[in-house]
């Protein structure tokens, strides 16, 4: 079937979220602009606000579209109502031409007396009563034509206004748009110039992330051991008769072997792929997942496990789905790292400063984990990955659209 187009509310709504979006844009890069020492980010964060004054800009455009056929349909209604009226005027004024010459020429009470029988004078009574009630029935559907036509033209007129606001409002977001790319133009020309240090800071970031990847993997996997230790007791004794093998073979698999209980919260977790909360209360996504070009030096290959989702000073993680933790680690001196196990998935929060939980803290969805680590550079970043076992998924086609 083919999809319905937005109407006029719906429009207005998206684009009221888009400008709270470039409101939160705007404060970032003012954030950044005070205290980042390496321009990159305040590129990134251009770039972003640039997408999203465009895309209000076509939002917009849709609003006036939409507001150009609803004054065309209108107009034509009211060009149909006013010729509506006009027959209707002309009817009226010969059936009260015709009525005031019959009154002339003879009276009412002539015309029923002329009659020839009483069949005919019954006849003709209900003749005049009927040319009275329909007289009476053309005045007030001139008067109803008329009532309409005044509706349609305050309505066409209040729609008119409307679409002169938008493409005033319009130019002036396209306006905006060029200082927004002129700004990033010269945001680009200082990076050109800084280009050998912030390729090498790159490269150390590179470095770290390696690093602490490795780190992750190791908690996760040590995670799993302790899982599945906790499931072969359980089936001792639960189970006298397990032998040491099939113990030894729980406890040294590289997967979670999981309990019913523990599958039903793995599919739980599974089935609500595309509808989890996000893990910062507001935020944008400032680096995808994977191998990805770098944003600003392109023949530069960055690599993320995760997502980095950049968020404003003093915000905190909160927790997905439903879960437990499984491990609190200390990543860098300054920076933790919490692990949340959901059956066999596992989600991870990085770069937070203070963690608010403890190993086996039962965690409910949206519950707060900690706060997020600003650094020196005023930048407040949480990295959130996605896991079952040791695979990595991409975090965001797990995260609601909001």
């Amino acid at each position: 079937m083919w999809s319905q187009p937005p109407t006029q509310e719906e429009l207005e709504q998206r684009k009221a979220k888009i400008q709270l979006e470039i409101q939160e844009k705007e404060k970032l890069l003012q954030s950044v602009k005070s205290k980042e020492k390496s321009v990159v980010n305040q590129l990134l964060i251009q770039k972003e606000k640039i997408g999203l004054k465009e895309k209000l800009i076509r939002t917009t455009e849709k609003q006036t579209k939409l507001l150009t056929n609803d004054i065309y349909i209108n107009q034509l209604k009211i060009n149909q109502l006013n010729r509506d009226l006009e027959k209707l005027r002309e009817d009226y004024a010969q059936m009260i031409v015709k009525s005031y010459k019959s009154r002339s020429e003879q009276s009412r009470a002539m015309f029923l007396l002329s009659s020839e029988n009483f069949l005919q004078a019954y006849k003709r009574a209900q003749y005049m009563k009927q040319y009275a009630s329909y007289r009476k029935m053309q005045g007030e559907e001139i008067k109803g034509k008329t009532k309409q036509l005044e509706d349609y033209n305050v309505k066409i007129g209040a729609q008119k206004q409307e679409k002169e606001k938008l493409i005033a409002e319009n130019e002036k977001e396209k306006q905006e748009l060029e200082k927004e790319k002129k700004e990033q133009e010269k945001i680009a020309n200082q990076i050109k110039k800084e280009k050998g240090k912030i390729a090498a800071e790159i490269k150390k970031k590179q470095q770290e992330t390696k690093r602490i990847d490795d780190q992750i993997k190791r908690m996760i996997r040590e995670a799993i051991a302790a899982a599945n230790r906790k499931t072969a007791a359980a089936n001792v004794k639960a189970n006298p008769k397990t032998t040491a093998a099939e113990k030894k073979a729980i406890e040294s698999s590289s997967k979670i072997i999981l309990t019913p209980e523990g599958k039903i919260v793995s599919d739980n977790f599974k089935a609500n792929k595309g509808r989890l909360p996000w893990p910062v209360e507001k935020g944008a996504i400032t680096l995808g997942y994977g191998d990805q070009p770098h944003p600003v030096f392109r023949t530069l290959t960055v690599h993320n496990s995760g997502i980095e989702i950049s968020t404003e000073s003093g915000s905190t993680a909160r927790v997905v789905f439903a879960g437990e933790v499984t491990q609190v680690q200390q990543i860098t001196p300054l920076k933790k790292a919490v692990a949340v196990k959901h059956g066999d998935y596992f989600t991870i929060y990085q770069n937070l400063s203070s963690v608010n939980v403890s190993v086996g803290d039962k965690v409910s969805a949206k519950q707060v984990l900690g706060k997020i680590r600003t650094d020196s550079d005023g930048k407040t970043v949480l990295k959130f990955l996605v896991l079952q076992n040791t695979t990595f998924f991409n975090p965001t086609g797990w995260l609601s659209g909001r």
